[in-house]
């Protein structure tokens, strides 16, 4: 397996969590009416258009979140992971939320209320400090995402595409091992943004190449430099 130096920061959210070492009086306010919930793949978190009531923290799985066009298409913008906060650009705002969110695989959810959230929000400078460098990363993650997806062809955003989940379901030891990755084919051609059976003939491709290894749902990462080359990111 080879190792990638690519940086995929440019092109996914972090997926540090904002929570992590807050002070003990700001994680007591965030605790006190958080509800935790398990839920099954495919189940809606919120939709586009409808108004925020509070934010979801996850605290185990993988979250999805697309935009629906008036066509009723999906395209996922990106994938949530472990320790990542949903909602609380809406929330922050005053506004409807401007994507949807739906659970990738069985994951862990916590929903802590508005009133809760902005309470420690605004007794906490830390917790203001992280959201405010979110909230820039994630605005330049939307610029480069946006002009490089624009010029590129869906062989090369489907190998993009591939790297950026293969960082994201990544483990600490896996740097040098296969990483695989559970995704169905419908979420994943709505991510690059083609049609299923396009997505379905370029995976054959790659599979014939060696790029990569295909068992049912699953499919396994064996060539992420060659990968590279095919995205055009070097």
């Amino acid at each position: 397996m080879q190792s990638l130096d690519f940086p995929f920061e440019k092109y996914q959210f972090k997926s540090e969590s904002v929570f992590e070492g807050l002070p003990d009086p700001e994680m007591a306010i965030l605790k006190k009416n958080k509800i935790t919930h398990k839920y099954k793949k495919g189940e809606i978190l919120f939709r586009e258009d409808s108004y925020p009531t509070g934010i979801y923290y996850i605290e185990s799985g993988k979250v999805k979140k697309y935009k629906t066009d008036k066509d009723g298409h999906e395209q996922i913008i990106y994938v949530c992971n472990a320790g990542e906060l949903l909602g609380y650009h809406a929330l922050i705002s005053e506004e409807f939320y401007p994507d949807s969110a739906a659970v990738l695989e069985e994951a862990v959810i916590s929903f802590i209320p508005k009133e809760d959230f902005l309470k420690a929000l605004n007794s906490s400078t830390i917790l203001s400090n992280r959201l405010l460098k979110c909230l820039s990363h994630e605005f330049g993650v939307l610029v480069n995402s946006i002009a490089i997806f624009a010029h590129k062809t869906v062989r090369e955003r489907l190998a993009l595409c591939l790297l950026i989940l293969r960082d994201k379901y990544m483990k600490e030891d896996q740097e040098n091992k296969p990483v695989e990755l559970f995704l169905s084919r419908d979420d994943l051609s709505k991510m690059v943004g083609t049609a299923r059976e396009t997505l379905v003939r370029f995976l054959h491709e790659f599979k014939e190449d060696g790029l990569i290894e295909v068992e049912g749902r699953k499919i396994i990462l064996m060539k992420p430099k060659e990968l590279s080359k095919i995205a055009n990111l070097y």
